[in-house]
């Protein structure tokens, strides 16, 4: 791999650990989904897994280089997944204030997104997303880029994306605050999976509530967002195999 800075060589090694998490937590599909992480500088170059490599074998400097039309910026024997570069592309180009895009075929998130409501404000994990969720109907597999503008205007403000039929998506500043808006978002589809499993009555959280959940997860959080959590994350990692760092 060509020499990278410090900068996006912190990049690497946090993406490369993103993707271990997803697959120690078994979000990840065979080869099939993507996380991808802006690199920092002036280039609107974005990191993405190399097409065909397995989450759990991802390493820093496996990852791959592309800019905003798909070209490969850095030396990889591997391919891009062309849907993953459809839909990564356009969040990055987009949204300035989104470093990292994470996207998962999770069944709980796909039976979630098959349901005509969406996620329910059910239990106190659904409130964190919901508060900032939003929605993109299917319009197929991903190949083509006439659906980028119609992903970003669903996409909007928001760093919480449900794709109808298809999975979940989340954005953040950070590869950390990605990160944990999918932690909440799937957890609180497992959540309302089995909740609808036993066949009762759902009991929604009461509006209000729900209106003031985000300054409330700023306080769970400290401010730090997943930031918080990040540290232990890299530590439970490295403590399983630290070989993302390579």
């Amino acid at each position: 791999m060509q020499q990278a800075s410090d900068a996006e060589w912190q990049t690497r090694v946090d993406l490369a650990a993103c993707y271990r998490i997803v697959a120690m937590y078994g979000w990840d599909d065979l080869v099939f989904t993507h996380i991808s992480a802006s690199v920092p500088g002036p280039d609107e170059h974005f990191l993405i897994n190399p097409y065909g490599m397995m989450f759990e074998e991802i390493t820093a400097s496996s990852l791959v280089k592309v800019d905003l039309d798909g070209n490969k910026v850095s030396e990889s024997a591997y391919p891009v997944n062309p849907a993953g570069f459809v839909i990564h592309s356009a969040v990055h180009e987009a949204r300035e204030d989104v470093a990292c895009v994470l996207h998962t075929h999770t069944r709980a998130g796909i039976a979630v997104s098959a349901q005509a409501d969406g996620l329910l404000p059910i239990s106190q994990t659904a409130l964190f997303p919901y508060s900032t969720l939003a929605y993109h109907d299917y319009e197929g597999v991903a190949l083509s880029d006439s659906e980028r503008p119609r992903l970003v205007r669903d996409l909007g403000a928001s760093n919480a994306l449900i794709l109808r039929n298809h999975g979940l998506l989340t954005a953040g500043a950070s590869i950390a605050d990605a990160f944990l808006m999918m932690y909440v978002l799937e957890t609180a589809c497992q959540i309302q999976i089995m909740a609808q499993s036993t066949g009762g009555e759902l009991a929604p959280v009461p509006e209000p509530i729900v209106a003031g959940i985000q300054a409330q997860a700023a306080e769970v959080t400290k401010g730090l967002g997943g930031a918080l959590v990040w540290p232990a994350l890299l530590r439970k990692l490295d403590r399983r195999d630290g070989s993302f760092r390579n």
